[in-house]
């Protein structure tokens, strides 16, 4: 039956049948490695760019974790996600702004941001959607942009798994989306940080909106 799911509606039930066990179990995941990767990228644009503080978007930000903490940081934090629970939970933890948009239906205001922090959101998108997303998503960004990711790292295969549908990129599947869609990357790691490779599951990656796309 899975297989005759549509990805983004069969995920985002997932997600709001799910919402309030899912607040619990991330709330004290500990992703300060990934916003630093997107900060230190940003405060090292040269000029006025990289003075901040940022306007930061949190695409897919479930229940607002990572919104308390960037305006805690001093930052203007703007959140994003197509689960109907985690916007009014997002808005309430964190008093920010939070669009309520489908990953599949982007209507976003061009460059308007100095950075997205798409921390474990962009593997959900079915990799034909891909290339049209990351375009909507670099037009966000103002020039020079920067664009944290973190995916599930795989062999380039997707599907569902349970009620979720993932696609697992590689690294070399990763940058060819990246290239194409017009960003540079700046570095890359692998999570969680200081095991063997066999034991870090999540590809990180961090990438500046190029001048241009030839």
């Amino acid at each position: 039956m899975s297989a005759h799911r549509d990805p983004a509606t069969g995920t985002l039930a997932h997600y709001d049948q799910n919402a309030e066990s899912f607040r619990e179990g991330t709330w004290d995941h500990d992703v300060s490695q990934n916003m630093a990767a997107l900060l230190e990228a940003l405060a090292a644009r040269p000029g006025e760019a990289g003075q901040g503080p940022f306007t930061i978007l949190d695409f897919g930000c479930g229940p607002g974790r990572d919104l308390v903490e960037f305006t805690r940081r001093g930052h203007v934090a703007v959140g994003l996600d197509g689960t109907r629970a985690f916007v009014d939970m997002a808005s309430a933890a964190s008093g920010c702004e939070v669009l309520h948009q489908d990953f599949l239906q982007l209507q976003l205001p061009p460059q308007r941001f100095d950075g997205i922090f798409a921390n474990a959101s962009l593997f959900h998108i079915p990799s034909a959607e891909l290339p049209r997303v990351l375009g909507q998503l670099r037009a966000s960004l103002k020039p020079d942009g920067i664009l944290f990711s973190s995916n599930p790292r795989g062999d380039d295969l997707e599907g569902w798994s349970g009620q979720r549908y993932g696609v697992w990129h590689s690294l070399d599947g990763w940058r060819r989306y990246l290239h194409a869609a017009g960003f540079a990357e700046l570095r890359h790691y692998y999570r969680p940080d200081g095991l063997p490779r066999e034991q870090q599951p999540w590809l990180a990656s961090v990438w500046q909106k190029t001048r241009d796309l030839t």
